[in-house]
């Protein structure tokens, strides 16, 4: 296993130190594009180099007259490769658009990060259409865990996460439907938000679920995470500051349920460590159970699978071949559903989010590992745990897809990994608590 390199500077000093001029935004700019260039984790579809330095001149020349627009003035960007950026194609990780034309405008998200002062470096790796959690299935190949790159980034968001735990960029976009931005969070070591559902906008962003679809994005600490996220959340894009760290008298639930364990038990250690850590702050931890959840859990296929399909289904009919194998089948599978078990599913949701929300009302955030497992070696597709086979891909995303399903704001971060081996993912889930609110939780854990 190797140890990935960080950036010079966290988002924190990197920040200050634009803002200051003790570096400039063209340096910062080019020391990213060159760390972009000679990545060797598959992370990287398409540098945007002559527009990101022009801009980082421009946001120079705007320092030198006394304009700063915010805490990611000059800040490099990555954004996944499902998003449009004015200029670039959106691949979204398949040969079905390799031909599409450049993107004539960014997508809102982009757009409002681009106005911040953030500067869009890159376009990232994506499993194909976002349509899977492992990160291994894309036209260009597999995305490599910077931790060992013989095993999976996780996905969809592969890129994003792989970019981040490189040590090639500070923050970068993502999209989750269930899984897609925590999970290789998780995997790779790094910090993973998806806010709650419909709290940023997703035109601009090509879709897999409009049921689930959330924006989110990564970063290396929880800092930086919070800083975006503040920048994001206000159409201004000037940023709100960051709330002082502290849980005390904050109620956190850990569910006893076997739906909620994970399979690797260094996963269940992070989370009894990270509520350790939070109990000496000064948190409150109540154990719940949620007797719904495998029926909640259970409509999540049918609703991405038939969505998913709609989507596709010219595409396959006309161009089957230009999927990869894997995503193609997927597809197919979709293909007979009858409208009713799309219809029941959706109404059995709305019947049974109300009833997680009743279970667990009593606490402010919920407290669970990210995954189920931790990184896998790259397409393999079921690993043995306990002598029995278990499907990799359901492994990662069992434990995220009911917050899809509830929208409700959850993140990832690094917890405590007591064998010293491969990154383990805390979730941190907002019952009472927002945005900020489970940042702040999450700041606790790690101490960033």
């Amino acid at each position: 296993m190797t140890t990935p390199t960080h950036p010079t500077m966290p988002l924190r000093e990197l920040t200050m130190a634009l803002r200051s001029r003790e570096l400039s935004v063209v340096e910062h700019i080019t020391d990213v594009l060159d760390r972009l260039a000679a990545d060797n984790h598959n992370a990287v579809i398409a540098l945007d180099t002559d527009a990101a330095l022009a801009a980082a001149a421009q946001l120079d020349a705007e320092l030198a007259r006394g304009r700063w627009r915010g805490p990611l003035h000059g800040v490099a960007l990555g954004v996944k490769d499902l998003f449009d950026v004015a200029g670039l194609r959106t691949t979204a990780g398949s040969a079905v658009l390799a031909g599409a034309p450049p993107a004539d405008a960014d997508a809102a998200v982009v757009a409002r990060l681009r106005g911040a002062g953030a500067i869009p470096v890159a376009k990232l790796h994506t499993h194909e259409f976002a349509y899977g959690p492992t990160g291994d299935v894309a036209a260009t190949g597999p995305a490599r865990n910077p931790h060992d790159p013989s095993r999976i980034t996780g996905g969809s968001s592969s890129g994003s996460a792989a970019a981040i735990a490189a040590g090639h960029l500070p923050l970068a976009l993502g999209t989750d439907t269930g899984a897609s931005v925590r999970t290789p969070a998780a995997l790779c070591g790094v910090v993973g938000l998806k806010p709650t559902y419909g709290a940023l906008p997703t035109d601009g962003v090509f879709p897999l679920s409009e049921t689930f679809d959330h924006v989110g994005l990564l970063a290396a600490d929880v800092h930086g995470a919070s800083v975006a996220w503040d920048v994001l959340a206000r159409p201004d894009g000037t940023g709100g500051g960051i709330q002082a760290p502290g849980v005390d008298g904050v109620r956190i639930g850990l569910l006893l349920d076997d739906y909620w364990k994970a399979l690797d038990p260094a996963l269940d250690e992070a989370v009894t460590a990270a509520a350790r850590r939070l109990e000496a702050r000064g948190a409150r931890v109540v154990e719940l159970r949620t007797p719904m959840i495998d029926e909640l859990a259970a409509t999540y296929g049918p609703i991405v699978g038939a969505e998913a399909h709609a989507t596709h289904a010219r595409w396959l009919a006309e161009r089957p071949g230009d999927y990869q194998d894997f995503t193609r089948q997927r597809l197919l599978l979709q293909a007979d559903m009858p409208a009713g078990v799309y219809v029941e599913a959706l109404r059995t949701r709305r019947r049974l989010v109300p009833r997680l929300r009743a279970a667990v009302d009593g606490v402010d955030a919920l407290l669970l590992p990210t995954t189920r497992l931790r990184a896998t070696p790259i397409g393999q597709r079921e690993v043995e745990v306990g002598g029995a086979a278990v499907p990799v891909a359901a492994s990662l995303l069992a434990l995220t897809l009911p917050f899809n399903q509830t929208g409700w704001p959850a993140v990832s971060v690094p917890g405590r990994v007591a064998d010293g081996g491969l990154p383990a993912g805390v979730q941190v889930v907002g019952v009472r608590l927002e945005e900020r609110g489970v940042l702040r939780v999450a700041g606790a854990i790690t101490g960033s």
